[in-house]
This record gives C-alpha cells, sequence and structure tokens, in this order.
C-alpha cells in the first residue's frame, strides 16, 4: 500500500514591513513670487553665486546701489514689460497667501517631497523679509527674464538673462518650477517663445533643457558689444 503524501508545506505569512523600517520623507514648502526693491541684497548675492558657478567673477561688477536703480527705479514699469525678478522662496512650515504689490502675478506655490532636511550654512544670510509663513522662509534662487520680440512669429516672447538656484537646493526640481512660471507667463500673455542661452560646457542643463523640450540651437553664437568695444563703435563716424 503506497505511503500517504505528505501534508503541504504550510503558507508562508505575509511580510509586514514595519513602519519604522520606511524611509522618511519630509516637505519643503516653495513660494515663486514678484521682487521688490527690498530684494535686492538678496538678488545681489545671487548674482555674484552665479558669477562664481559660471567662472565669470572678472565680469562681475554690479552693487546693490546699480540693481536697485535699473531694476526699481522712480515710478517702475509694470511686471512683464521690462525687467522681472521672479524669486524663489522655501519653508519647512507651509506658505500662507500674501497680498502681492501687483495684481497681474498670483505667487506659486508648490510642496516639495525631499528624503532629508537639508542643511543650507547660508540660511540666515539669505533669510526672507516677505512675510507669509514662518520664520526659516530663506531665498533659493531666482529668474531675469524681460520682453523681447520675434519677427518671424510676429509676437513678442521673453528673454532669460539669468536662472539659478543656490547649490543647496538644486536637483528638486525648482529650476525647472522657475523655468514653467516664466513659460506660464509668456503663454498667459499670449506670446510666441521663451528664449535662453547656456553655457557650452554646463551639460547637465543642456541635458535637463533638452529633456524639458527646449531647442538647443547649436548654429546660433551670441554676438555683444560692451566697455571699450560699445563706446568705440558707438563714436564711428557712419
Amino acid at each position: 500500500m503506497a505511503a500517504a503524501a505528505p501534508p503541504p508545506p504550510p503558507s508562508p505569512a505575509p511580510s509586514v514591513i514595519s513602519e519604522d523600517l520606511l524611509p522618511t520623507r519630509h516637505n519643503l514648502f516653495s513660494r515663486i513670487r514678484l521682487a521688490k526693491i527690498a530684494d535686492v541684497p538678496h538678488i545681489h548675492k545671487l548674482i555674484h553665486q552665479m558669477a562664481v558657478f559660471e567662472r565669470l567673477t572678472h565680469l562681475f561688477s554690479a552693487t546693490e546701489s546699480s540693481l536697485s536703480s535699473t531694476l526699481f527705479p522712480p515710478n517702475p514699469p509694470q511686471p512683464f514689460t521690462s525687467f522681472t525678478v521672479f524669486l524663489l522662496e522655501v519653508s519647512r512650515t507651509p506658505f500662507v497667501s500674501i497680498d502681492q504689490i501687483n495684481p497681474s502675478f498670483d505667487p506659486v506655490y508648490k510642496t516639495v517631497m525631499i528624503d532629508a532636511p537639508i542643511n543650507d550654512p547660508e540660511a540666515e544670510l539669505f533669510k526672507s523679509g516677505a512675510g507669509g509663513g514662518g520664520n526659516d522662509i530663506v531665498v533659493a534662487g531666482f529668474v531675469l527674464f524681460f520682453p523681447n520680440y520675434s519677427t518671424f512669429l510676429a509676437k513678442p516672447g521673453f528673454y532669460i538673462e539669468d536662472i539659478f538656484v543656490r547649490e543647496c537646493y538644486r536637483r528638486k526640481g525648482f529650476g525647472k518650477m522657475l523655468l514653467s512660471a516664466v513659460a506660464a507667463q509668456a503663454a498667459k500673455m499670449g506670446y510666441g517663445r521663451v528664449e535662453w542661452v547656456v553655457l557650452d560646457w554646463n551639460v547637465n542643463a543642456i541635458k535637463f533643457y533638452e529633456e524639458m523640450g527646449a531647442e538647443v540651437m547649436k548654429e546660433w553664437r551670441v554676438c555683444r558689444l560692451t566697455g571699450e568695444a560699445l563706446q568705440t563703435f558707438a563714436n564711428v563716424n557712419i
């Protein structure tokens, strides 16, 4: 008589992952708003850090005074009709709505999930006084842009002169957020395009721009008259 088959082994108990073993995620709250003249000290420091990153400090001569007088002159033009600056601010606590100086732009808010709290060694230096949240709001980046015009499209557009995110806040999606804010404003106003330039050695930025759908136009070159060359050519007897 054949021996009875052994009973089947018991089913393994379903695995349970302890919540203690799950990676902890942290909220970082961000806001993009229009800059104002009180933000000039932060804007100046951001531009200097950008010049260091781009290895162009030998060309950096801007001062807080010169930025104030050119970006925020007496009786300034309306935003988006001349030089406009968006500031990126971050906080560990949620933002609350603030009253904007100009009704043409509502601040952009976004919550970003990060793996670990960010150690910002310059948090005190870049502490924001704009309000609308806790006492830990810091300026993390900016974008400066102004209108240009396409004769081929017969439409205005925006030219981005500078976009910069401080080092400890990079690779969190904030650069894309700043660009998106400019693109959204251009689309809202019926503009035809947004343009900017990128250094040829900055391969990470080039890849990022291409992945977001921007066309890097290798056949074009930037031409510039500045300093003595500008003054010399201005005095040419045509």
